[in-house]
């Protein structure tokens, strides 16, 4: 599994209530994660998750770049079987130069370390940077403890970096 899905499936196990899941409950979950993956322009800046909700609701969680990711990740799940009302709560980040400028600054700083450069030669980089107003979230999941600690590190030694929360998850 790669520490995209892991990262994803963390999260979802931290927003969805602790109970025993149906196969249906499953499924959807999995139809769903695909779904977001496969979006194409899904990128390190953005964070998408979801909870799985009763009655066939799901929920849209996270913080985007571009308004026009949270219409697609809308309209790509509402697709889904067994989905009967999709409630989108994502977040579209304000438009910031500095933010931008953080933003990349931060992905260069964590993908060039020597630590962590091997996260950055995946598809989907498993390390997300969330910057909104000079302060930095990092979200998803790394291989150890080490790693997420340096990526935080990292993130901190930017210039214009008020804060840094450091979301990130390890994967066992």
């Amino acid at each position: 599994m790669s520490p995209v899905v892991i990262a994803l499936t963390a999260v979802l196990s931290l927003v969805a209530p602790a109970q025993q899941k149906d196969s249906r409950t499953l499924r959807v979950e999995a139809d769903v994660e695909r779904e977001l993956m496969l979006l194409p322009y899904y990128s390190v800046f953005d964070f998408l998750a979801f909870r799985v909700e009763p009655g066939g609701t799901v929920r849209l969680l996270g913080q985007v770049v571009r308004p026009t990711l949270k219409s697609d990740a809308e309209r790509r799940v509402k697709r889904v079987g067994g989905i009967d009302q999709v409630i989108n709560d994502i977040e579209v980040l304000p438009v910031s130069p500095s933010d931008d400028a953080i933003r990349l600054a931060v992905a260069r700083n964590i993908y060039n370390s020597t630590a962590l450069d091997r996260y950055g030669f995946q598809s989907q980089p498993p390390i997300h940077i969330i910057v909104k107003q000079g302060r930095v979230t990092l979200e998803g999941a790394v291989d150890s403890e080490s790693d997420k600690t340096v990526a935080g590190l990292k993130a901190r030694e930017i210039n214009g970096v008020f804060d840094v929360k450091n979301n990130l998850t390890v994967a066992r």
